[in-house]
């Protein structure tokens, strides 16, 4: 798949508000500071279309980039950010929860995982969750080219064994690098095969 145009369209703390169209939303999650927006931007080619930061914990809202005027992209709120108070906290998750749950326009939920770090509790109890809820996610392994390409294969690999011992099936995974930009090709690939699955919704009418 090519992009051809990418572009934001609104940020928002309310599912309810999100855009009134039926077009196909790829939701992109992880803990704070794996590389989401990073990620975004090297799959749309537009260097500056989502916020980078080396601050953790700055997306705080549903951002929707609409892309090639057909699909969207979906920047949700990175969760597990430590720093934030407990009311923070909670409103975060509820926005997360409430876009994932409600949003019938998601098609698939891209989970991102730090590749240089283990299997950490809080994104197996996520994934945990979403299985509970019968969310379609993905797992996107990031920042591979900060590992040699031995480590990066024994860091995955020891996520994905951590993960067999919850799941008879895993979800789909990539590996990828903001940097080299590799995964691209798959992920988009993917995405393509998914935009021809019908979706639940219909778009409104003026009637």
């Amino acid at each position: 798949m090519n992009i051809t145009s990418a572009k934001f369209e609104i940020s928002n703390s309310n599912v309810k508000k999100c855009p009134a169209t039926c077009r196909h939303e790829y939701a992109f999650i992880g803990r704070s500071n794996v590389g989401k927006s990073s990620l975004i931007n090297m799959l749309t080619g537009h260097k500056g279309l989502a916020m980078t930061s080396s601050t953790p914990g700055k997306t705080m809202l549903i951002n929707h980039f609409l892309i090639n005027d057909g699909w969207y992209i979906v920047d949700l709120p990175g969760y597990g950010y430590a720093q934030r108070g407990k009311k923070q906290q909670a409103e975060i998750k509820k926005i997360i929860e409430d876009y994932i749950l409600e949003r019938e326009q998601m098609t698939n939920l891209f989970l991102l995982i730090d590749s240089r770090h283990n299997p950490q509790k809080i994104d197996l109890e996520f994934m945990e969750w979403l299985g509970e809820n019968g969310i379609p996610f993905s797992i996107v392994f990031t920042k591979l080219d900060k590992l040699s390409s031995a480590a990066g294969k024994i860091q995955t690999a020891k996520y994905l064994e951590a993960l067999k011992q919850q799941w008879e099936e895993l979800p789909p995974v990539f590996y990828t690098s903001s940097t080299d930009r590799r995964g691209r090709t798959e992920l988009l690939d993917y995405i393509e095969e998914l935009n021809k699955l019908p979706l639940p919704c219909s778009e409104p009418t003026d009637e």
